[in-house]
């Protein structure tokens, strides 16, 4: 791996493409359902405990979160979509936030779409792969949570996965658990491809 992954920083919380960084650095952004494991995701492949903030509230996420990784490129962690008890006045809000965002930022390289391994992709799962497959941005697919179904039925459960979603061949899947750490090696090979 080529960042020193010691070297990360929060660049800034931005509402709107008014407050996104001036900046050339690459940037991938992360997007998945309020409690797919998002912040637990980047703290484990920065190896850090609670860089990225984990919350017992799913939907705490409301800003595009900047994080800087090494001077080499961004991270951008956007709100998470489908929780429920927010209002759906706020959710529209976040929505746009998110399309402003991923359809205008010519600095972003890909995005990791986060789905739960342990269960079929939900509808705002494949609203939002649809979605990014139409504006032809790449997408780097993690499922997350691995460490908690055998792994004997991971290929079931990456075969329903990709089959809901009418996966593209051409996409990164990673299978991923940041309790045991499986998937992190595959992870940085694949965001490296996009900002070589």
């Amino acid at each position: 791996m080529k960042f020193n992954i010691h070297n990360v920083s929060i660049t800034t919380s931005a509402p709107s493409q008014a407050h996104y960084p001036v900046s050339d650095l690459p940037e991938i952004a992360l997007a998945g359902r309020s409690n797919v494991g998002k912040s637990s995701f980047i703290n484990t492949i920065l190896n850090r405990k609670n860089f990225a903030r984990t919350s017992g509230k799913p939907g705490k996420t409301q800003l595009l979160n900047f994080f800087n990784i090494d001077d080499t490129l961004h991270f951008v962690d956007v709100p998470g979509y489908g929780y429920a008890r927010v209002s759906k006045k706020e959710r529209e809000k976040w929505g746009g936030m998110i399309e402003e965002y991923l359809t205008t930022r010519p600095n972003l390289r890909a995005v990791i779409s986060l789905v739960d391994m342990r269960h079929e992709p939900s509808a705002d799962d494949v609203q939002m792969y649809e979605f990014l497959k139409y504006y032809d941005i790449p997408v780097i697919l993690v499922a997350t949570k691995a460490d908690k179904i055998p792994r004997g039925k991971w290929n079931k459960s990456e075969s329903l996965i990709k089959k809901t979603l009418q996966f593209d061949s051409n996409d990164d899947f990673i299978i991923f658990s940041s309790f045991d750490k499986t998937g992190i090696a595959e992870a940085w090979a694949a965001i490296e491809s996009f900002i070589d």
